[in-house]
């Protein structure tokens, strides 16, 4: 692994060395110069030495602002990458404001570095929606909740009509549905296929996705919390969203009973959720009985009609979203960029992975089928993956994939020292020959291969260590030719155990044999 401070400690070496030499060198050099002005008269003095002193203040200029635009750079790299590893609840608004703008540069960027994959053709509508809902204000408020636990029914009243489908019988939820707040256009109440519900993997990914979306979150539950319940609220803790849990049919419990469920969910959630964000309500008219006396004092059993009560909730959630709601949004929107960042840094990790795998592919069966119709030649380790010049130029091919500074020298002298210190792996000398008896023997213990002729087999090992060969240099180049762990020497025995596990070889003769020989 990399060691910074070595690389300091080596800085510093070097900065003492160019130290030592200024104080021996350069007061023989002042000197030097001021002997030649003084030679030259009262009149060339004076304009030699002003020539002198300009120069020698531009030159000093000069590197003093090359020097301080470098530390003003440090620094705010720094403070960057300080940033964008604190929780956004921890930075101001304008601090938000200005990394996610940075990150939506960094995407663009990011996205005229990808080559393939269906990731770049959404990387431009996510863009086009963060920015949109950035610019507009719009906050989505996003219900979840169990089978049959009212959440459509609460929305439909929130909503003032039948927006949201419903169904006595539950799970009736299957995607993504979103209205606007009467009162309030930017403001967007959106429902979910419920905690459980039928497809529950479907659901579940469904449900993450909305999660990751929501400015503010509405929890509803009608009665204890469920584990389904309880697993969703760490989620959302781990993503800082901003929950309100909302118990519905209160009808369905006394005041008594219905206090002490609300104590008991604050108590459960209070790392979770404010006290004040934990309230009840009634989504739906229902009716209860009760028992009226007649003025003749008989008593007869009725039923009345008990409205919905919606107020608390409505309310609360206006006044989240008068005070926080600018707060919310700009810390869900940099929270969404800060991850688009890094899935778009990864595909083009992937995508520059899948040029260099594919590169390789192509010089392994080149190295290959050189090798099927050729007899083994008595060279090192390196040339036998079909000679030094297939390899050299696959290394340099590799090392422009990964954007690393490498010429045909450095190439060779890789390869050099790669011939020298690893051909003890395979626990023979440097001969062709023997290196193949020694994989031969290596394949032939594996079942379900049969046998492998002369000529495959020859062909079989110069494709394998060209693999072999580009896979440390793939690994290498990735992480910017800083030494890996266990060194060079480490590196390639793990790409070596790899190239030999007895399912790389049993389909690396499958595709050798429909490549040299079914295809004769």
């Amino acid at each position: 692994m990399p060691q910074p401070w070595k690389n300091q400690g080596l800085g510093l070496i070097v900065l003492l060395v160019l130290l030592g030499l200024a104080m021996i060198y350069v007061p023989g050099w002042i000197a030097g110069i001021i002997r030649e002005g003084n030679d030259l008269g009262p009149v060339g003095k004076w304009i030699y030495f002003s020539f002198v002193s300009v120069g020698a203040a531009l030159l000093l200029g000069l590197a003093g602002w090359g020097l301080w635009t470098l530390v003003i750079a440090k620094i705010r790299k720094e403070r960057r990458r300080e940033m964008r590893n604190r929780n956004p609840n921890e930075l101001t608004p304008d601090q938000r404001r200005a990394e996610l703008k940075e990150n939506l540069e960094s995407i663009s960027e990011l996205r005229d570095e990808m080559t393939d994959g269906d990731f770049r053709d959404t990387v431009d509508p996510m863009i086009d929606r963060i920015e949109e809902k950035l610019e507009g204000g719009n906050l989505e408020i996003i219900a979840f909740g169990t089978i049959s636990s009212g959440k459509s029914s609460l929305l439909n009243a929130l909503a003032g009509r039948d927006a949201f489908s419903t169904d006595v019988v539950g799970g009736t939820t299957v995607r993504r549905n979103k209205v606007e707040w009467p009162g309030n256009n930017k403001v967007q109440l959106i429902d979910t296929p419920g905690l459980g519900e039928v497809d529950g993997s479907i659901h579940q990914e469904i449900a993450t996705h909305s999660a990751h979306d929501a400015d503010i979150v509405l929890l509803v539950v009608d009665g204890p919390l469920r584990h389904s319940e309880f697993q969703l609220l760490e989620l959302l803790a781990k993503m800082d969203k901003r929950v309100i849990i909302c118990l519905n049919k209160e009808d369905w419990f006394t005041d008594a009973d219905k206090a002490k469920l609300l104590q008991q969910i604050t108590q459960q959630t209070k790392e979770i959720v404010q006290a004040e964000d934990i309230l009840s309500v009634r989504s739906r008219s229902t009716k209860r009985k009760r028992v009226r006396v007649l003025p003749d004092g008989n008593e007869i059993d009725e039923e009345v009609d008990v409205p919905l009560s919606i107020e608390p909730l409505a309310r609360r959630m206006m006044q989240v979203i008068k005070k926080d709601g600018t707060d919310l949004l700009l810390a869900n929107l940099l929270t969404q960029s800060r991850g688009l960042v890094e899935k778009a840094r990864k595909e083009v990790e992937d995508s520059i992975d899948r040029q260099a795998n594919q590169l390789v592919n192509r010089y392994m069966w080149a190295s290959g089928g050189a090798g099927a119709f050729t007899n083994p030649l008595p060279v090192p380790m390196v040339e036998l993956a079909a000679g030094v010049a297939i390899s050299t130029k696959m290394v340099m091919d590799l090392a422009k994939i990964y954007r690393q500074e490498v010429d045909l020298d450095i190439a060779v002298s890789l390869l050099g020292q790669l011939s020298k210190q690893f051909i003890g792996y395979l626990g023979v000398q440097m001969a062709a020959p023997v290196v193949a008896m020694a994989i031969g023997s290596m394949i032939k213990t594996i079942p379900g291969i049969g046998t492998v002729s002369g000529m495959l087999l020859n062909g079989i090992v110069m494709a394998l260590v060209t693999r072999w060969i580009g896979n440390i240099f793939m690994v290498y180049f990735k992480h910017g030719m800083q030494e890996p762990e266990g060194g060079l020497a480490g590196l390639a025995r793990r790409e070596w155990d790899k190239v030999t596990d007895s399912a790389y070889l049993r389909k690396l003769v499958q595709e050798a044999r429909q490549r040299y020989v079914d295809r004769k």
